[in-house]
């Protein structure tokens, strides 16, 4: 009787130890999964971090994720340009399939808006112009970028640091369409003519009706400014 019951006790801890293993591996798997989840979170927060900016266009809407870090003084440029609403009703003037879409300030009568002063050139952050990156057009000048951007259609890394002189010292990439690569490609599409020097213009406008910062209320542009005149003035004659 005394050899079942000291087996019976010898089961029983065998059986209590697989349990609390058991028990401690479930835990374990639990907190590797949570502090994986945290992890993913984290990472996912610290992405999040960069500014986007939206484009509404009238094809479609470009969300374009910006490189702070990287391009510090490119992406305060850009933004403040956008702040100030000053790409609100320009268009793409420049679009050649295969290669890239730039825009930056001019009008549907193909007017360039007065700009800020240029900005120092961030060519050599190491970024590349890849396709879907956002970069700094400028002049021949490596310092002259103010108000125009381009969007890369596909690999163009020929426009990246390559050198010190003009020619070769690239353009500075400072953000990539996040969203609406798609709307881009189907601008890069659309028919083109030469206007007086300039080539490469959709023959039907490409605008850019509305560009803000993605979470900031839109800026308001004297046409907003001027139909919330005319509801105000509505409103006070009835």
């Amino acid at each position: 009787m005394k050899h079942v019951l000291l087996l019976v006790v010898i089961v029983g801890m065998v059986a209590w130890a697989f349990a609390s293993q058991n028990l401690l591996a479930e835990e374990s798997s639990k907190k590797v999964s949570e502090d994986t989840k945290a992890s993913k979170e984290a990472t996912k927060t610290k992405a999040s971090t960069n500014p986007m900016v939206v484009l509404k266009t009238n094809y479609g809407d470009i969300t374009i994720e910006l490189f702070k870090k990287k391009a510090p003084i490119s992406v305060e440029n850009f933004l403040k340009y956008v702040r100030e609403g000053f790409y609100d009703n320009t268009v793409f003037h420049r679009v050649v399939k295969g290669f890239v879409l730039q825009a930056g300030g001019m009008t549907k009568d193909l007017v360039q808006k007065k700009q800020h002063e240029p900005i120092k050139n961030e060519a050599t952050n190491g970024l590349s112009n890849k396709r879907g990156t956002v970069s700094m057009a400028r002049t021949s000048a490596i310092n002259s970028a103010t108000s125009h951007f381009f969007i890369n259609l596909k690999d163009n890394t020929f426009l990246d640091h390559h050198g010190e002189d003009p020619r070769s010292y690239g353009y500075a990439v400072f953000g990539k369409v996040a969203k609406g690569m798609d709307v881009a490609d189907k601008i890069a599409d659309v028919e083109v003519t030469t206007k007086g020097q300039m080539k490469n213009v959709p023959v039907k406008p490409v605008i850019i009706e509305k560009a803000y910062v993605l979470g900031e209320e839109p800026a308001k542009t004297k046409s907003d400014q001027k139909e919330l005149k005319k509801e105000a003035k509505k409103i006070g004659e009835k």
